[in-house]
């Protein structure tokens, strides 16, 4: 299998429900390849509550906010494998603590910038994870097919999840951090789980990923490919996508994979 450097494409789109309804996308990312002691992929997502009135702010803040502890980190020669719980909790932290105080601007409630927040950081030789709330990463290796690092974190509704601006979310969050080698990685928010998750065997929908992925791997260049990324936000906001959802959506996928794996991989039907 031939490998090369990180390729990626990225892009939040407005739901049809809030383009019918004039309203923003509540939803953020943010992307980097950090080349410190180890080049790092960072993928990061957040979706904003949808009954927040500031939760597109919200989630902008906290995916930047979250974003730059993370080059802060690695800035100071540290490593993914250095990374910790408690590490990953003050990044959390200071993301609420960004958008409590957008919110005492504003004179409004924390709730209404309520989002959830989730991240991605792999090395070539270690991966860690963030999550709070509803959104996945799925991950490929090399003897693996597609398998998601945290099941969404919803209540007790399909609908419902936990928000970084709830305190409680902060006790209960996801991390992990392993040794390990990824090939291919994707983060999204909620308004694509029902394209890509398979809820009553809590499995990953391979083929989704085999098709979005096929562009990627072509790619010359390493870095966040904006061709491409524009060519996703089309199909994201395509009939075919939006028939299935209207919540707004995010999507980053990233590879340093030349080519597709030869290894048959397992058909889930959607």
């Amino acid at each position: 299998m031939k490998l090369q450097g990180w390729r990626a494409a990225a892009t939040s789109v407005r739901g049809t429900s809030h383009v019918k309804g004039d309203l923003p996308c509540q939803d953020s990312h943010a992307f980097d390849l950090i080349a410190g002691v180890e080049e790092v992929l960072v993928l990061v997502a957040s979706d904003g509550a949808g009954s927040a009135a500031h939760s597109d702010v919200g989630s902008q803040l906290a995916c930047q906010e979250l974003l730059d502890c993370i080059r802060l980190y690695f800035s100071d020669g540290k490593r993914v494998s250095d990374l910790t719980r408690d590490i990953a909790l003050g990044w959390l932290e200071n993301a609420a603590a960004v958008i409590v105080r957008a919110a005492a601007e504003t004179e409004s409630s924390t709730r209404e910038y309520a989002c959830t927040l989730l991240a991605a950081l792999i090395s070539p030789t270690h991966t860690a994870y963030i999550q709070v709330g509803d959104g996945a990463i799925v991950v490929r290796s090399d003897s693996d097919g597609w398998a998601y690092v945290f099941w969404p974190q919803h209540g007790e509704y399909i609908n419902t999840t936990v928000f970084i601006t709830d305190p409680v979310a902060l006790k209960k969050f996801e991390f992990d951090v392993a040794s390990s080698v990824i090939h291919e990685v994707a983060a999204f928010t909620d308004g694509i789980e029902s394209l890509v998750l398979q809820y009553s065997t809590q499995t990953v929908h391979g083929p989704f990923f085999d098709m979005i992925f096929g562009p990627v791997r072509t790619r010359p260049q390493a870095g966040l490919d904006k061709g491409l990324s524009e060519q996703l936000k089309a199909y994201l906001e395509s009939d075919k996508v939006c028939s299935r959802t209207d919540d707004d959506k995010t999507l980053l996928i990233a590879s340093r994979l030349v080519k597709a794996p030869s290894r048959a991989l397992v058909v889930i039907e959607a």
